[in-house]
C-alpha cells in the first residue's frame, strides 16, 4: 500500500516504513506526526482524492532536524562592478513513515525509544560536597590559561605618558 501526501508544498510517495526528507516540520526527533493532505492512497484498488482523500492521512515518526549542503548564490552584473555573493542551507527533517491510515483512524504504533545508558557513579565515593582531584581531567578553562607562573616575578611597568617627540593623539596639532 502506498500513498501520495503533500506537505510543504511539495507531493511525495510514500509506502509503510520509507524514510523520506521533507520541508522542516516543527517536531521534535521521536515524535508522530499526521499528514492530512492524502492526495492518493493505493495498493489493490487506487482512490483518488477531490483535491484529497477525506479521513485519511498519513502518520510519520521524526528522526532528525537537520540542514541540507549550502548552495552559493552568486549575482554579477557585468561592467557594474557589482557582484554579491550569498549562502543559503535549507532545512529539512527526516521522518519515518510508520502507517497509512484511512477512515479517520488514530495512529496505533507508539515510537520506540532507546534507553540511554546512564554513567555509573564512582567506586570511591565522595564525601558531601567535596571531591577528589585524583582521577579528574583539568577542565577547559584550566587547560586554556596555560601554565601557572610563579607569582613573584615582577611585572614591567608601562609609562602611561608617551616617549618625548611621539604626540599623544589627543588634541590638533597646529603646523
Amino acid at each position: 500500500m502506498f500513498a501520495v501526501i503533500r506537505t510543504g508544498g511539495k507531493q511525495y510517495r510514500v509506502a509503510a516504513e520509507d524514510v523520506v526528507r521533507v520541508d522542516k516540520i516543527k517536531a521534535n526527533p521521536g515524535e508522530i506526526v499526521q499528514f492530512g493532505e492524502v492526495l492518493v492512497v493505493g495498493g489493490d484498488n487506487v482512490t483518488l482524492g477531490q483535491p484529497t482523500i477525506a479521513g485519511a492521512s498519513v502518520a510519520a515518526e521524526v528522526l532528525e532536524q537537520g540542514r541540507g549542503p549550502t548552495i552559493i548564490v552568486f549575482k554579477k552584473r557585468r561592467r557594474k562592478n557589482s557582484r554579491r555573493k550569498r549562502g543559503h542551507r535549507q532545512e529539512f527533517t527526516l521522518v519515518r513513515v510508520t502507517e497509512i491510515l484511512t477512515d479517520g483512524a488514530k495512529p496505533t504504533k507508539l515510537p520506540q525509544r532507546e534507553a540511554k545508558p546512564v554513567a555509573a557513579a564512582p567506586a570511591a565515593a565522595t564525601v558531601e560536597g567535596a571531591q577528589t582531584t585524583e582521577g579528574k581531567a583539568p577542565t577547559r578553562k584550566a587547560m586554556a590559561k596555560g601554565p601557572t607562573k610563579d607569582k613573584t616575578a615582577k611585572k614591567r611597568s608601562k609609562s602611561k605618558t608617551p616617549a618625548k617627540g611621539k604626540p599623544s593623539g589627543k588634541g590638533k596639532s597646529k603646523g
